[in-house]
């Protein structure tokens, strides 16, 4: 049973797991582009992509200037991707609950990092990015970059929470197989008293 509860709690990580390794571990960088820039404004980029980029990721790499806090429901960024007059990806990015890095102590210029979306099936062809300020406010925007990712797999999101279901069972499982695996301790008065040697014992 210890190889079973072992099993389920490895398959527990693996599914618990599976979007960080997806994105982490087996995806490819396709390129960076620069499509929005405080001294020129927006500068759409024209990509072109083929069906072997899907699934593609799509993220906004966001420098700003100041301390400013990132406010849910406040569109810092829009981002739009179009192809062959269709558009396939259109979001307004917040940038809430993304973890800000220090790019410029000195001048508290610090960049945020977030997926705006997952662009699958990718039809082969050329493809518009543009990128233009939100409606949020107090944000001073350095710059917008765009980066694209070739994910290996993007995993089903109901893949985590059933890994950590896997895990809490796998776990439990060990703890009572390892609890029971050295049994009982054996009671010394069960057995009978070794022979002795002199009176009352066996003798030679």
């Amino acid at each position: 049973m210890r190889l079973v509860f072992l099993i389920v709690f490895l398959a527990g990580i693996a599914l618990a797991g599976s979007n960080w390794l997806a994105s982490q571990v087996l995806s490819r960088d396709i390129g960076r582009w620069r499509l929005y820039d405080a001294g020129t404004g927006p500068l759409p980029a024209q990509l072109t992509l083929t069906d072997k980029d899907a699934p593609l990721r799509v993220v906004v790499d966001l420098g700003v200037a100041g301390l400013q806090a990132m406010r849910t429901g406040r569109a810092v960024v829009t981002l739009t991707a179009a192809t062959d007059g269709r558009t396939v990806l259109a979001k307004a990015m917040d940038f809430a609950g993304a973890q800000p890095r220090d790019t410029n102590i000195q001048m508290q210029e610090r960049a945020f990092m977030k997926t705006a979306g997952i662009i699958d099936p990718v039809v082969s062809g050329t493809y518009i990015f543009t990128a233009g300020l939100g409606d949020a406010e107090g944000v001073s925007i350095r710059y917008a970059d765009l980066v694209l990712r070739h994910e290996w797999g993007v995993a089903d999101p109901r893949y985590q929470p059933i890994g950590y279901a896997l895990m809490a069972v796998g776990f439990i499982g060990l703890v009572l197989a390892f609890g029971r695996g050295g049994g009982r301790p054996q009671n010394p008065n069960s057995q009978p008293p070794p022979p002795r040697w002199g009176r009352g014992g066996a003798s030679a």
